[in-house]
């Protein structure tokens, strides 16, 4: 059972990586201003959406950080349950 979660989380992890689109994500003055300077030459078309990118990329990067530390400061170590090793009745 746990190797079948395991393909299935590697496969949708594989889907996403291979269902990837370029994205153009600018907002309305940014595309004005890029348009024209596409138009005449410049190629800061490219440059632009890869900022952007990066800028939105930062968040989750910080998110992912935050929990990963929250992760490893809460997370228990050597726990001793003491659970009775006798049958119950359910009666």
């Amino acid at each position: 059972m746990k190797s079948i979660r395991i393909v299935l989380v590697l496969l949708a992890f594989g889907l996403m990586i291979l269902g990837t689109v370029q994205v153009k994500a600018q907002c309305a003055m940014c595309t004005t201003a890029v348009e024209s300077n596409n138009k005449s030459g410049a190629s800061t078309t490219k440059g632009l959406n890869n900022g952007i990118m990066y800028l939105l990329a930062a968040p989750y990067l910080a998110v992912a950080a935050v929990g990963i530390i929250w992760y490893k400061k809460y997370r228990r170590k050597n726990v001793n349950l003491n659970i009775r090793h006798e049958k119950l009745n359910m009666n």
